[in-house]
């Protein structure tokens, strides 16, 4: 059974946090909209369906690589210029690390990561 982590992530440079796709990626303007936008890619299946339905085989994407966390929680807030992100679900940390990729790519940095 999981657990719930909170995973403490930053970005240094947010104007950077574009993921590899253009149609996948973050387009917000600020910390709270990266927060809603993470928020979102951790609660429901659309950023992770829409990624699948690119795949050359969608039929072939593990399966478990859907699940989401409905209860996930995400606040962001600007710390010396970078932007700290405190994220709290029960996923595991593969599945979060796809999802930021696909929305910001490889711009962020787990600080920490402790049982919830």
């Amino acid at each position: 059974m999981p657990f719930r982590s909170h995973y403490y992530l930053s970005i240094d440079d947010l104007s950077q946090a574009k993921g590899p796709v253009p149609a996948l990626s973050y387009d917000g303007a600020g910390p709270d909209d990266l927060a809603a936008a993470v928020q979102e890619a951790m609660r429901t299946p659309t950023l992770f369906e829409r990624w699948r339905a690119m795949q050359a085989d969608p039929d072939d994407v593990d399966p478990s690589q859907a699940v989401i966390d409905p209860a996930a929680t995400v606040s962001a807030r600007v710390d010396d210029l970078r932007i700290d992100v405190d994220l709290i679900t029960d996923l595991p940390m593969s599945i979060v690390r796809h999802r930021l990729n696909l929305l910001i790519g490889p711009c962020w940095q787990l600080r920490d990561m402790r049982k919830a």
